[in-house]
């Protein structure tokens, strides 16, 4: 079994990817773009991996751009879907902003191999598909900066500068996936956990 599907934490990894033979190419190229990176990945290696032939690579994703944009899309959906969620949620700014980190920090380290694709190889999509991807980041951005915003307004943060803190939150979570190692001393959920303390710190919650 990949990498990819071992971290991604469901019982059929990608399944929205269809068919089959999609699949498996698309988890390929997850654990050839981690381990290689992008433009040391050749199609030839995604496929091998794939147990497939170049050839049959190009039946189903007519370039490697557009494997990474698909990778990208899917992990860049999940995310603001975490943190959206977070940020429409019942209860105060503290319980949604330590939510939101808790979810955002156990999904990059239970998919860390992954999410290292997702969060770092953005600027070898395409000028149309980076785009894209830089909403979606954009609306991320713009549901934790929500949630700060308000605690700011309800008096439960002291916070300057709401844009640059959100914007520090996200890259303090995003790193996870950078050094998680799923053989190390925390589980996922301790590190978010962790990291959900660490951010109501910064923003100094009155708890």
């Amino acid at each position: 079994m990949s990498t990819a599907e071992e971290t991604d934490g469901e019982n059929t990894p990608w399944a929205e990817v269809t068919p089959e033979a999609a699949r498996r190419l698309l988890v390929a190229a997850v654990d050839a773009f981690a381990e290689r990176g992008y433009h040391a990945t050749t199609t030839r290696d995604i496929a091998g991996r794939a147990g497939m032939s170049p050839a049959a690579l190009y039946i189903h994703y007519k370039t490697k751009e557009e494997l990474l944009h698909r990778i990208s899309r899917i992990g860049h959906d999940r995310a603001l879907t975490l943190l959206e969620s977070a940020a429409d949620g019942e209860g105060t700014a503290t319980e949604r902003l330590a939510g939101a980190v808790q979810a955002f920090v156990r999904w990059h380290a239970e998919r860390h191999t992954t999410a290292r694709v997702v969060q770092y190889e953005l600027d070898a999509l395409g000028d149309e598909h980076r785009t894209e991807i830089v909403e979606l980041r954009r609306r991320s951005d713009a549901a934790v900066r929500r949630i700060i915003g308000e605690g700011v307004a309800a008096g439960e943060f002291d916070v300057s500068d709401v844009p640059g803190t959100a914007l520090a939150v996200l890259s303090l979570c995003i790193d996870v996936a950078r050094w998680f190692n799923a053989q190390g001393s925390r589980t996922p959920d301790e590190v978010g956990e962790l990291y959900a303390g660490l951010v109501l710190r910064m923003v100094a919650a009155k708890r």
